[in-house]
Formats: C-alpha cells, structure tokens, sequence
C-alpha cells in the first residue's frame, strides 16, 4: 500500500495520481502503511507525531535536515522505529532529480539497515549522523546553498557601481564559478583555490582593500573570506609562514 495525505485534499490527490499511490487522510494513511514519511514543516513535526496513533512495526522519518530526531518521540512510544531522512538538494522545483545526491540518515538499526538500502536504491551518496549534530549539519550545508546566493548579491552590489545588472553579473559570474567548482571537484578544496591570496599577491589585496574603503560593510565581509583564504593556501603549501603573516598584517589593519 502506498498512500498520499495532506491537509490539502486536492494536492493529495494529485501527487498520488503522479505517483500511482492513493490519496489518504492523515491516520488512515498511517494505519495502512508500515514505512511513513512525515514532510511537514519543522515546527510542525512533534505536533503532527503526537496527534497521530503509531504501532510496532511502523517506521516513522522526517525529512528535516535541522530537526533532531527526538521530535518523534510520541512515536517511540507507541512503538515505532524512528529517524531521519534528509536529501542534501535544493528543490527548486518539482522535477528536481535525487540520483547522485548526498542523502543524509539518523536512525537505531534495523532501521538503519532499511534507510541504507534505500539511499543505495536511489542512486544517492549516504551520509550518516550522529544523535544532536543535525542543527551544525543544516548550518553548515547553508554555506553550499542559500549563501552562494548572498555572495552573488554582495557582487550585484557591487557592480552596481558602474551600473552593471543582476543579469550581466549572471553571465559573467556563473561560469567561473563552474569552472571553479570543477576545479574543486578535480584537485581539492586547497589545491583548487585561485586568486591573489594563493598567489601571496599583497599588492592586489591593498588594492582591494582600498577599492572597499567606503563600503564598511563589503570591507568587513571581504576581510573574513580573505582571513580564512590565507588558512587554505597554506595548507596547500602556496605561501609559506611569512607570507601569510603579513597578509593577516594587512588584512588586520584599519584604513584611514
């Protein structure tokens, strides 16, 4: 049995139609099923747990990548097997595709076992997570998400000072960032990483730092990524202690 419920009759309806599964209210499909995906809201998750009867034999995930498995408690009472099932991909739209992507799993065994077959079914990468890591894991894949879209909106901005679009940063940003993550995927974090740091270039750093002087904000912004670039081409072995020390030196110092 395979059955769809939601709080709105017609979606539910529809995605079982896509799906070939049946559209259910919310207990019935519970009682019917042995595997039970909960994809409410994260606030919403230990609500809709409790309002809901569980039985032994049932497997109850949620999808959240932030929400610590506990939310499910009122489940593990009643006797169900509980845990977490979080694919690492931004959904931005209904055809995105799970095949390649990382799938993230919290569960006890035999659980585990079931959602490890599973991940390997999809075609996906699994990444298992300790009980309490799942707000630093969330926090963290961020950085790979929502904040690349900061940092194209910190360049929009300022290209905006010589009127240069949304579009025009687009077209020249995007495909350097492809390279740049090609690169990556090739040769490493460290290794892969360009620009005048990994090449101890101090000069073009001043120059930068000049260049943002009367943007506070941009100058603090660009400072910290500069501060943790040092770190990488260290590690790569691109600059050696005294030429990082003196970026650090420029980096730390207040412009007048």
């Amino acid at each position: 049995m395979h059955a769809i419920a939601s709080r709105n009759p017609e979606t539910a309806q529809s995605l079982a139609g896509s799906v070939g599964a049946q559209a259910m209210a919310g207990q019935q499909a519970v009682t019917q099923c042995d595997l039970i995906f909960l994809t409410v809201p994260d606030d919403a998750i230990e609500e809709t747990a409790r309002a809901l009867t569980w039985r032994a034999g049932h497997a109850v995930l949620h999808c959240s990548g932030a929400t610590e498995v506990s939310a499910l408690a009122s489940a593990a009472a009643d006797g169900a097997q509980i845990g977490g099932f979080h694919p690492l991909q931004s959904f931005a739209d209904a055809g995105t595709d799970l095949a390649g992507c990382t799938i993230t799993v919290e569960a006890a065994p035999p659980l585990l076992d079931s959602l490890e077959t599973m991940v390997a079914a999809l075609g996906c990468r699994l990444n298992r997570l300790p009980p309490g890591k799942r707000a630093l894991y969330h926090a963290s894949a961020g950085y790979g998400s929502q904040f690349v879209h900061v940092l194209l909106a910190e360049i929009t901005d300022l290209w905006g000072d010589w009127d240069a679009s949304e579009d025009d940063v687009l077209a020249a940003i995007l495909p350097m960032m492809r390279a740049s993550l090609d690169s990556i995927e090739r040769d490493g974090i460290a290794q892969a990483m360009p620009g005048p740091v990994s090449r101890g270039d101090a000069g073009s750093v001043a120059a930068h730092l000049d260049a943002l002087g009367t943007r506070p904000d941009a100058l603090d912004f660009y400072r910290a990524h500069c501060r943790r670039s040092v770190a990488l081409a260290r590690r790569a072995g691109r600059i050696n202690a005294e030429k990082a020390d003196s970026l650090h030196a420029l980096l730390s110092k207040r412009r007048g």
